[in-house]
């Protein structure tokens, strides 16, 4: 009973400085989130590869140009011999050898397939920009669901820490009335019991109120234990409609345009894969320099340099069926993507309806709650009176707490429910990221 009594004291301590600390705001959140939480670096980082890839340095529209040099030098005793037997000999020849050349090739004409791979290029760089979106939209999400959390953990700490008030001052009474003969010793054990597990009740809020913190300073990329309070206030979205969460929905989702994506791209694998059947006109040139001496040639030096050029043209006229083969199962790729995109819109549609009911459901339950909250409070007062009248039983004014407690709790938590429901909806339909929290 101390130590729990000790304990309370300190956490109170600690919670009681919180409010002096600067409130972090949705906002504030969203923007340290894009700044610092790890994935989404990631995906920026993603993002500028996928741009490198479709730089024209990697289109294969440019040339190539390589540049040689190369020297020799070595020193040979030469013998030799003509037709009619003589021979001669030529001790520590020198032969020394230096070329250099500088040359460009150029593909002129390729069955346009290097114009559908850059095409393709810039294709997926905007699938990674739809990825990165995919990623930002998740933690956002996560960001906002904790932010949430930590937000209830919050109210329910101040709900239960009214409701411990409450059983310390009857815990007080009961005393007093046990002192001067007026109630039983029941009555004052019940009422410590009572006060200790409120005080159970509200150490574990608190404990689970640090942990949402921390988590929430994990995905927000920034130091650990950030010490920070959040505000409570929550405001919804005007009703949402069903046709109208499945127009947006199937123009703006995430996935279905992840989708749309991949089936463009499967058209320029197709059209890349049928280039194979037409032929390649390439250009190549180089300018060389040779410079060459050798004592035991009959012409000690040559000198030579100029200019090279040729024009080749290929055709594979049949590859073995390897082209053949590649087109086939292009087209059959495409097929897929088309049947998966049918899929993704079906089960959106699907999606959007379960999460609009439970959004629906939600706020019901979120008006009933509101209610629920008024006529809890009315009895409590009344047995409150009652009580200090001594018309009813500790046991029966315990009750009437713990139904306000709980109705209070359910509340919040309700609140934040459809709060998270609501979320889920904007994600559902692509306009998570446009929304004004």
């Amino acid at each position: 009973m101390k130590y729990i009594n000790k304990l309370t004291i300190l956490l109170l301590i600690s919670f009681s400085a919180t409010f002096a600390q600067e409130k972090l705001t949705k906002e504030q959140a969203l923007k340290i989130a894009l700044e610092n939480n790890y994935s989404i670096k990631i995906a920026k980082n993603n993002i500028k590869i996928a741009k490198n890839n479709a730089s024209i340095y990697n289109s294969g529209y440019l040339p190539k140009i390589i540049a040689n040099a190369s020297g020799n030098y070595s020193i040979n005793n030469t013998e030799l011999t003509n037709r009619d037997g003589v021979k001669s000999e030529i001790n520590d020849a020198e032969s020394q050898g230096y070329n250099a050349s500088i040359g460009l090739n150029y593909t002129i004409f390729d069955g346009l397939g290097r114009s559908y791979n850059y095409k393709k290029l810039k294709e997926t760089y905007n699938l990674s920009g739809l990825e990165a979106k995919t990623i930002i939209e998740n933690s956002v999400l996560q960001i906002f669901t904790l932010f949430y959390e930590v937000a209830r953990l919050d109210e329910n700490a101040k709900i239960i820490l009214e409701s411990l008030n409450i059983s310390k001052q009857r815990l007080k009474r009961a005393k007093y009335s046990f002192e001067y003969g007026q109630s039983t010793k029941l009555q004052l054990l019940n009422a410590q019991v009572d006060v200790n597990n409120d005080n159970i009740n509200y150490i574990n809020t608190l404990r689970s109120l640090a942990n949402a913190k921390r988590d929430l300073n994990l995905l927000l990329g920034r130091q650990i234990n950030t010490k920070f309070t959040t505000n409570t206030n929550i405001k919804f979205t005007a009703i949402f409609e069903l046709p109208t969460l499945l127009e947006k929905a199937k123009k703006y989702n995430i996935e279905v345009l992840k989708s749309n994506k991949n089936i463009a791209l499967s058209n320029f694998d197709l059209k890349v894969s049928k280039s194979k059947l037409l032929p390649n006109l390439t250009l190549s040139g180089f300018y060389g320099y040779n410079n060459s001496k050798n004592d035991a040639s009959i012409f000690t030096n040559q000198l030579s340099n100029g200019l090279n050029t040729s024009l080749n043209l290929t055709w594979n006229l049949f590859d073995g069926g390897t082209t053949k083969t590649r087109i086939q199962n292009s087209k059959i790729i495409k097929d897929n993507l088309l049947i998966q995109k049918e899929q993704i819109e079906n089960e959106l549609e699907r999606n959007v309806s379960n999460s609009l009911e439970v959004y629906n459901n939600a706020l019901f339950i979120l008006r009933s709650e509101e209610k629920n909250v008024e006529t809890s409070k009315r009895n409590f007062s009344r047995s409150k009176e009652q009580f200090i009248l001594g018309q009813i039983t500790s046991i029966e004014f315990r009750q009437a707490q713990v139904n306000l407690l709980n109705s209070k709790s359910n509340l919040n938590q309700s609140k934040y429910l459809t709060k998270n429901a609501e979320l889920k909806l904007l994600q559902l339909s692509g306009e998570l990221l446009n929304t004004n929290f």
